[in-house]
């Protein structure tokens, strides 16, 4: 089985609400939707009127932490599993997409009455490296995705890693490993159901080629490596031609997939080993052909998404030529 997908709200959608995009891929015969959760704002404020409502129970706020004190005075975060008290501070997101949980959960209903899979992309500026100030932001903004995303039925939240900075590659992996078991305990104690699926990078600069990412979901069990070929056909200076080398790809990171491939695609322009930009699929020497007769001879459970600057049209786009290549295949084994 193969479904198409975009990166974000098709650009055709009139309403630009995370309800109108589902409504308008499903329109659009295509069947998976990444959200890109990429800017939101959180801030803390005491509670007003909800005392007794758990979190997720407060209409046209989305509380991703609740502040209590302790017994020696102190405010210490107890979750969002628990009523809210008089004295509590609780942090709100505030999001262009969704204004309350229940706003989300009744997106993630429509999206499967569609037909339409959710996943959630976290901001593409991250660093799980250093450990310094930004290593924090990443952290929370990690954690609060997959709270959204949880809520919405997405079954997959997926992250970049962040620049390798200072650091040489083997110090780089274990800052990266220790701080995504530390997301791993932060979901299991949430009780939040996606996985956590980290993408391929496509600069030499930054932490994430397939080998690594490849490494990280050995040493943290249930980690999703996520394929972007365009940043796999960037970093390898242009090795993607041939189905084999997709095949090869896809061969590797197998053993992490639970019986389904999440892909992203579009077309890259690339300078010695380093992305320079995202380009529509018809551009560059990374042809979708090639990838949709390797989807075909080894039958992938496949998820694409176009992260194209022409989103929904490139989606369709890699329906249309996997639809082809399915017909030429099928006629040439029937004459």
């Amino acid at each position: 089985m193969f479904r198409f997908g975009l990166a974000g709200i098709p650009l055709s959608c009139k309403g630009r609400t995370l309800k109108d995009a589902i409504e308008d891929t499903n329109r659009m015969g295509l069947h998976a939707i990444e959200i890109q959760f990429l800017r939101a704002n959180v801030q803390e404020r005491t509670v007003i009127d909800e005392v007794g409502l758990l979190p997720r129970e407060v209409e046209d706020a989305i509380i991703v932490e609740v502040l209590r004190l302790d017994d020696e005075g102190n405010y210490v975060p107890v979750g969002i599993d628990t009523p809210l008290e008089e004295d509590d501070i609780v942090l709100q997101l505030f999001w262009n997409l969704a204004t309350s949980y229940s706003e989300l959960r009744t997106l993630g209903e429509l999206a499967k009455e569609l037909d339409v899979k959710l996943t959630l992309h976290t901001p593409y500026y991250m660093d799980l490296v250093s450990n310094g100030e930004l290593t924090e932001k990443s952290l929370d903004y990690i954690t609060w995705g997959g709270l959204l995303a949880n809520e919405v039925q997405a079954d997959l939240v997926v992250n970049h890693v962040g620049l390798y900075g200072k650091l040489g590659k083997q110090k780089a992996m274990k800052n990266v490993v220790e701080n995504v078991k530390y997301l791993k305990k932060r979901y299991k104690e949430l009780k939040l159901k996606p996985k956590l699926g980290f993408e391929v990078s496509g600069k030499q600069a930054l932490f994430g080629d397939l080998k690594e990412i490849i490494s990280l979901s050995k040493k943290v069990k249930g980690v999703v490596p996520v394929l972007n070929f365009a940043h796999l056909h960037a970093r390898s200076n242009g090795k993607y031609k041939e189905a084999k080398d997709f095949e090869e790809a896809f061969k590797k990171v197998e053993p992490f997939m639970d019986g389904e491939y999440y892909i992203e695609f579009s077309g890259v322009e690339y300078e010695n080993g380093n992305e320079l930009r995202l380009t529509p699929i018809k551009k560059g020497d990374l042809k979708f052909e090639t990838l949709a007769t390797a989807i075909y001879e080894n039958e992938y459970n496949i998820t694409v998404i176009s992260a194209s600057p022409l989103l929904e049209h490139d989606a369709a786009y890699m329906r249309t030529i996997t639809e082809r290549v399915i017909l030429r295949k099928m006629g040439s084994k029937g004459s």
